[in-house]
């Protein structure tokens, strides 16, 4: 979802689609580690931030790290550990982007397979408008035309801790939402997209998407912090900071427990600056995806520090998260600020977070 449409409640919004990290810049990133806490104490500054961390790694070595504002609002709970957990949002899609594109490099499913053929029961259900011709290719890139389940307006309640539904309910809310265009006609950002990859996962495998990240992403790059949520109550392990979002009298409410239920596949991963960095890493070295099938998904723009640094965003009620990670793959800067406005106006936030992040990547 895009942040200008980007209700309260998404926990999934993409500051920049970021869904791979290749770039043709070759110039290294001289990263100053010393100024990752002054970055996150200008962070605080900004209106809304209620804390910030930050983690600055290069070549799998942590250089610096940063910790500003506090874990509650108000000042209150210390400050938040930097290497704690926080959710990663719709950087979960580039994970789940890379175990599909694994799948098709292991032969189990084709870039070129329609959602009727590796999903059968959307179709028979007639729950994905011209299922037969949308393929897997035009889910990875937001090209299918399938609407946002959010633009049903059936979950915009930003307090709904507890109701829980499965993938196929929001792809049923989907359904009585008017298409965004023709199948493989343009981009769309839709978090319906993912849902529907994360199912073809594990209808392919016959395993659980958590269990399939696990497998092939958590475990190989040892992201012991890290794992999915898909269902309340789950919410965020050990100290972290809380996010906040206005009540129907504008005041801020917390919304750390959240509802779960609404990421999975499209935004459902809690994770730590390292376990992101290390994942970003992999990526961009190639160890994941042969370059070909990293060419299958968007392109970011590789638009700080000349060109030589692309960024990969999620935000939600509450949280803005964002990794910044060098065109060879060696550089990772994951930036988490947790909030007490609204999604819809933390533009500035995210323009402090890029000039924050220039300040230490881009000498």
């Amino acid at each position: 979802m895009s942040r200008a449409r980007a209700a309260g409640v998404t926990g999934l919004a993409s500051a920049m689609l970021a869904l791979g990290l290749h770039t043709s810049a070759t110039a290294a990133v001289e990263a100053r580690p010393t100024d990752v806490q002054q970055a996150m104490q200008d962070l605080v500054k900004i209106d809304g931030v209620v804390g910030a961390i930050g983690e600055l790694y290069v070549d799998g070595r942590r250089k610096g790290q940063g910790s500003a504002g506090t874990r509650l609002l108000g000042g209150k709970g210390g400050r938040i550990p930097a290497a704690s957990r926080y959710r990663a949002g719709s950087q979960t899609k580039l994970m789940t982007a890379t175990v599909v594109l694994q799948l098709v490099k292991e032969g189990k499913l084709r870039l070129e397979d329609t959602l009727a053929a590796v999903l059968p029961q959307v179709a028979r259900q007639d729950l994905v408008e011209r299922a037969g011709e949308i393929t897997v290719q035009q889910l990875l890139r937001h090209s299918s035309g399938i609407p946002d389940f959010f633009a049903s307006g059936k979950f915009d309640d930003a307090f709904d801790f507890t109701t829980s539904y499965s993938p196929l309910d929001l792809v049923k809310a989907s359904r009585g939402v008017s298409r965004t265009g023709e199948p493989g006609a343009g981009f769309a950002y839709s978090n319906t997209n993912y849902v529907l990859l994360g199912l073809i996962v594990e209808n392919v495998t016959g395993r659980s998407l958590s269990a399939e990240l696990e497998r092939r992403l958590f475990v190989p790059l040892g992201m012991r912090h890290t794992y999915v949520t898909t269902r309340p109550p789950q919410g965020i392990k050990g100290p972290h900071g809380h996010g906040y979002h206005p009540d129907a009298k504008g005041e801020p409410r917390d919304v750390d427990r959240q509802n779960a239920s609404f990421g999975g596949a499209a935004g459902g991963v809690v994770s730590t600056s390292g376990d992101l960095s290390a994942f970003y890493r992999a990526l961009g070295q190639g160890r994941l995806l042969p370059a070909d099938l990293r060419r299958a998904v968007g392109q970011p723009r590789p638009d700080l520090c000349g060109g030589t640094v692309a960024a990969a965003a999620g935000s939600g009620p509450g949280f803005l998260a964002v990794t910044y990670t060098s065109a060879d793959g060696r550089t990772q800067l994951a930036v988490s600020t947790t909030l007490e406005i609204d999604n819809r106006q933390a533009m500035p936030v995210d323009e402090a977070m890029n000039k924050a992040a220039a300040s230490v990547l881009c000498p």
